[in-house]
């Protein structure tokens, strides 16, 4: 794989934007307006990426939909990280031969993580037929193009060539979200995780400049937005390849100083990269929220070690120790992983001493998913999927009732929110630690920050009332 970044010149994606013009001019020409269905599978990066999907179809005249039937374009945004992920693409696609044969015009794009394995983009080329364009996701700001070819010359498209990956600004963004933003700071990975297809699918960590994405924060702002995440598949190491000096916690003091009223996430962190500097620019400024997602996968070490994470379970656990000493309710999540290959039964009771010591306010647990072309899907793997799934079932029942504990501390108090949308008869809204509360209201409070006393609580989710 060829390890330098290209970054797409002004001029390079000025030739796409001509190309949007025209396909809109095409379309303008049979006095057709066109639909476009854009779906998407997996992480918060697939999103910001089919906003940037949108964006270019909206420039290039086509009025998104919400259904697949009577779309003249489907473009799924496929996710890697799982074969459950990978197999619900696959019947999809599978589906969508119906919807073609009703609607002969409509053209069908997979792009995204499962377009970047050459055995994914070779199973389309073969066996799905009626797929009428492929691309990758080092490919994305190409897709103007690739449409135009498929429209205009009628024959399928594959873009799919391995690369370390590029860096495009300028790519028009069609948020579908009008009160919380996703601002991709960075993207790839460099760290090679056993399990991991990221570093194979999205190329080598690239950072965007500062500037670019401050102005974009501020666009944002401008806009009303009251929440801005930052997005990276390791934001830790931002700003490595760029030379500047500015890291990861320097600009989130940047973009936590601008003015206005919201607040700042990020995900998702790697616990080596974590640096003391970050907790200190976390716990010193209001704006950004007293969350930290901190994935440990594993809590024993000759695991991480195999999982090639390069910390051990006592590294993480200092660093969760020094957050918690500038902040004492700091909302913990993270990702582990039940069932890697050769974990005995011992191991896996230090992942459960961990949650233990930790107590996290929630997790997101998954069953080991082996991924062609990683190191672990050769690995040796002795236990039983019935072993596995028990031991899955241990750690939900420790950590929902950990959970409900932590939620039962809020009851009483009362949480400053952001109400971002309705469940029912219940509005729905976010504390500044990322927890769900439910809460009876007026619609008119959607996109405001308001208080809630917090008067009873579930597993999942707090309940409360309007404190007035």
């Amino acid at each position: 794989m060829e390890t330098k970044t290209t970054v797409i010149t002004a001029e390079q994606w000025k030739q796409q934007e001509l190309l949007c013009d025209k396909i809109k001019q095409y379309w303008n020409e049979q006095n057709i307006k066109p639909l476009a269905f854009v779906d998407t599978y997996g992480c918060q990066q697939n999103e910001a990426d089919s906003e940037r999907i949108r964006g270019m179809l909206q420039a290039s005249g086509y009025t998104m939909t919400d259904t697949e039937e009577g779309a003249d374009i489907i473009v799924l945004n496929t996710c890697a990280i799982r074969e459950h992920a990978e197999q619900r693409v696959f019947g999809n696609v599978g589906a969508l031969t119906h919807t073609k044969r009703r609607h002969p015009r409509q053209k069908i794009f997979l792009c995204g993580c499962m377009m970047g394995q050459p055995k994914v983009s070779e199973r389309i080329k073969h066996s799905y037929p009626y797929v009428d364009g492929v691309f990758s996701t080092h490919h994305l700001w190409q897709f103007p193009s690739l449409l135009w070819r498929v429209l205009t010359v009628g024959k399928r498209v594959f873009a799919v060539e391995d690369e370390a990956g590029s860096i495009c600004e300028g790519i028009p963004v069609l948020r579908t979200n009008e009160l919380k933003g996703w601002v991709s700071i960075m993207y790839g990975c460099n760290n090679f995780c056993s399990y991991c297809i990221v570093p194979y699918v999205r190329g080598r960590e690239r950072s965007r400049r500062p500037e670019v994405i401050l102005d974009e924060c501020r666009e944002l702002i401008a806009k009303g937005y009251k929440e801005i995440t930052l997005l990276g598949q390791n934001v830790n190491s931002y700003g490595k390849d760029l030379g500047l000096g500015v890291d990861f916690a320097d600009l989130m003091a940047q973009v936590a100083s601008l003015e206005g009223d919201f607040r700042l996430r990020f995900m998702t962190s790697h616990p080596k990269d974590a640096s003391r500097k970050l907790f200190d620019t976390i716990a010193k400024y209001p704006k950004i929220c007293k969350q930290f997602h901190l994935p440990f996968q594993s809590g024993n070490d000759r695991v991480l070690k195999v999982m090639n994470r390069r910390y051990t379970a006592g590294q993480y656990l200092e660093l969760v120790e020094y957050g918690r000493s500038l902040m004492p309710d700091l909302v913990l999540t993270s990702d582990v992983i039940v069932g890697f290959p050769g974990e005995t039964e011992e191991e896996f009771e230090d992942t459960l001493k961990l949650i233990e010591k930790v107590r996290y306010d929630a997790l997101f647990t998954f069953i080991f998913s082996p991924r062609g072309g990683t190191p672990a899907a050769q690995m040796d793997d002795p236990a039983t999927k019935e072993e596995k799934n028990a031991r899955f079932d241990r750690l939900l029942a420790l950590q929902n009732r950990i959970s409900e504990e932590k939620h039962r501390t809020y009851i009483g108090t009362v949480q400053h929110v952001l109400v971002d949308g309705r469940d029912g008869q219940m509005l729905t809204s976010r504390t500044d630690g990322g927890r769900l509360v439910r809460f009876a209201g007026d619609d008119a409070l959607i996109g405001q920050f308001v208080d809630v006393r917090i008067t009873d609580c579930t597993t999942w989710s707090l309940m409360g009332e309007l404190n007035r």
